[in-house]
Order: C-alpha cells, then sequence, then structure tokens
C-alpha cells in the first residue's frame, strides 16, 4: 500500500489542526480542571462537518473516508483528548451503526441531525456485571405490541450527560449468551429513561461519562436497530471501527506530548546548555519519535483496510493495543523530560499522561486486544 496522503488528506490534517489551534486548544486546560464537556465549540463542529465525517453526504455528511477520519480525531487529540472522544463516541459508536444497519426511515430521522450537530450521539452497551464480558448483557427489552419496554442499567456511556440519541444493546429473547441481544435507537427524552450523575475521573474530564437508567422506558418497535437478536454482532462490528478511532486518539495525544517535550528540552537549560544537548535526553526523543510513527502507520493500515471493505478487525485491535501503550509511553517520558514542571498542571504533559491510561481501557480492554489478535493466528 501507498504511504503517501492523498492532497484531501493532507487538507484534512491541515484544516483540522488549524480549528484545534484555533479553538479548542485554548479551553483544553479550562475544560479539564473544570470537568465541563466543550458543548459551546459542538456548532463549529457541526459546521465544519466533523460531526458528520462518517456519515454519507445524501443524509447532510462529508462521507469523509476512514484515514480522513483518523486523521481528524488524530489531531483533536494533539490539544484535547477531550474533544477528540466527544466526536469519537458520536461518530464510530452512535452515527456509523445507523449509517450501516439503520433502516431508511431511521436513516432520514437521525443522520441528518446527527450530521449536523443539531443532536449529538451516545453509545450504551457496558454495564456493571458487562464489561469485558458484553455477552452477560442483563437489560431487557420486552415486545409489547408495536413498541419495546427496555429496563436495566447502563455505566460509562461516553457522552451521556448531554447526548440526544443513544444506540443501547439490550436482552429481547430468551437465547442464551451473546445471541439474544438487540440493539436499539433510543432517544433522550423517552419516557423511562434517565440518566445518572456524571463520574469524577482520572483523566477526559471534559468529556461526559454517566450511568444510564432504563424503567419501563417505551421504545418503538421501528427503532430497533439490525435484526432482532443480532444486536451483539452489530455491537462488536462497531466497536471494529471504534476502535482504531481510539487508536487515532492515542496517537494524537502522543504527538502533542511529543512536541510539548521537543520544545521544552530545546528551551530548558542546566549545566550551561539546553537539556536537547543531553544524550539522555536525545534517546528519549528518538525513541517517542520512533514509537508515534509506528502507531500512525497501523492506525493508517487498518483505517484504509476498514475503508476498502478489507477484513480489519485484527488491524484495529493491534492499532489500538500498540497505540494505548505508547501514548503512554511518550506520555510519561514528555513528563521525565519536563522534570519536576512536568508533574504539574502548569505544562499539557500531566494531562496527557492522564488522558493516555483510557486509551488502554475503554473501547475494549488491552487485554482483550491481546485475545483478538491472538485468536487470530491460532484459530
Amino acid at each position: 500500500m501507498s504511504f503517501e496522503l492523498t492532497d484531501e488528506q493532507q487538507l484534512t490534517r491541515s484544516s483540522v489542526r488549524e480549528f484545534a489551534e484555533a479553538d479548542v486548544a485554548p479551553i483544553a486546560a479550562e475544560i479539564d480542571r473544570e470537568h465541563r464537556p466543550p458543548l459551546d465549540i459542538v456548532p463549529k463542529l457541526g459546521e465544519l462537518g466533523l460531526l458528520g465525517m462518517l456519515v454519507p453526504e445524501e443524509y447532510g455528511g462529508v462521507g469523509m473516508d476512514t484515514v480522513s477520519y483518523c486523521i481528524a480525531i488524530e489531531e483533536l487529540s494533539r490539544v484535547c483528548a477531550s474533544t477528540a472522544v466527544l466526536v469519537e463516541a458520536h461518530s464510530s459508536l452512535c452515527t456509523w451503526p445507523i449509517v450501516h444497519y439503520g433502516t431508511e426511515e431511521q436513516k432520514q430521522a437521525y443522520l441528518p441531525d446527527l450530521a449536523s450537530g443539531a443532536k449529538i450521539g451516545a453509545f450504551g452497551l457496558t454495564e456493571p456485571n458487562a464489561g469485558s464480558d458484553a455477552g452477560n448483557t442483563a437489560t431487557t427489552a420486552v415486545r409489547d405490541g408495536d413498541e419495546f419496554i427496555l429496563n436495566g442499567q447502563k455505566i460509562f456511556i461516553t457522552n451521556g450527560g448531554f447526548a440526544d440519541v443513544f444506540v443501547i444493546m439490550a436482552r429481547s429473547t430468551d437465547a442464551p449468551g451473546t445471541h439474544g441481544v438487540s440493539a436499539f435507537i433510543v432517544d433522550r427524552d423517552t419516557p423511562g429513561f434517565t440518566i445518572g450523575e456524571p463520574e469524577h475521573k482520572m483523566g477526559i474530564r471534559g468529556s461526559s461519562t454517566v450511568p444510564l437508567f432504563f424503567s419501563d422506558a417505551r421504545i418503538p418497535a421501528a427503532n430497533l436497530l439490525g435484526q432482532e437478536g443480532k444486536g451483539f454482532n452489530l455491537a462488536m462490528a462497531t466497536l471494529d471501527g471504534g476502535r482504531t478511532g481510539i487508536a487515532a486518539q492515542a496517537v494524537g495525544i502522543a504527538q502533542g506530548a511529543f512536541e510539548a517535550a521537543v520544545a521544552y528540552a530545546k528551551e530548558r537549560v542546566q549545566f550551561g546548555k539546553p537539556i536537547a544537548s543531553l544524550q539522555a535526553i536525545q534517546w528519549m526523543i528518538a525513541d517517542m519519535a520512533t514509537e508515534i510513527e509506528a502507531g500512525r502507520l497501523l492506525v493508517y493500515q487498518a483505517a484504509d483496510l476498514e475503508w476498502r471493505h478489507e477484513p480489519f478487525a485484527t488491524h484495529s485491535a493491534m492499532a489500538k493495543l500498540f497505540c494505548a501503550e505508547m501514548a503512554t509511553r511518550v506520555a510519561g517520558k514528555a513528563i521525565q523530560i519536563h522534570g519536576g514542571v512536568g508533574y504539574t498542571e502548569a505544562y499539557p504533559v500531566e494531562r496527557a499522561y492522564r488522558d493516555a491510561k483510557i486509551t488502554e481501557i475503554y473501547e475494549g480492554t488491552n487485554e482483550i486486544q491481546r485475545l483478538v489478535v491472538s485468536r487470530a493466528f491460532l484459530r
């Protein structure tokens, strides 16, 4: 494959970087400190097409190729992981399954508003007893005429505090294990559907993470997404693509920390010269740059395979696995290069280190990614 970006992909990088530097970077520390989602810039995200990147043009989206999408997530993550995950969860986890599994009526009803930013999307799979074991879903959906009645709970739902549209997994049949799970589109104002208090997290503090509760919440049967009983397959396919987005997020976090470390190493003087002249620092810089580039290529490979409709699940798991751990290492070295001040909020590398850690956990822990990759070779 060619590793050279197209003119359109290069334009995506430059335009998203310009927006991120001008509109996102100035508020990144503030939204982290205040645990406040960046809702003020959602209209601009919609205007620029960043909320409709995976939505076809006929439904008001951009219809962007997957590599360009990952480039955009990377550039947002470079300055603010919280903003990036708002876009990533909205796009990969909510709009993507509606695009690929929705009926024409569902697409017409939901995608234009999701693409424009008039509505924000979220995805609900995780439960108190169904984390990595997603097949253990306990939330139920019982058919009652032209409706399904949902009861249960979801936890750790990204964008949940302000989202308008949710893709929710619930058990709708008595089939054992993963076979009885179905997917539903749930509107925020559904009676019996309530949203809990936000979690207080170590990182991505500007991202809303909440529990969801369903108490006899009635959902139109027309909001069944895909085939009944096939929701687990839908969820896994959704997460395959989402993992590539998380890998891109990890690359962006690492890139931002790396650039901050290089700049600091050039300006910080010790023993009469910039610390960048010290071999110990030079070797850290070399390792960081090499790992970031390796991760970026893994992301682009997985994204390119997905865009060409070739098998990509193993590659997306590899990318997520490597890039997540790489981002934590790079951010840690960036703090080390900064020394004591790197451990304070005065410099962005402290935030990068906290933000990087979650990429090893959400959308499938790295332990699960190792299972996915190993099984591909041990079948």
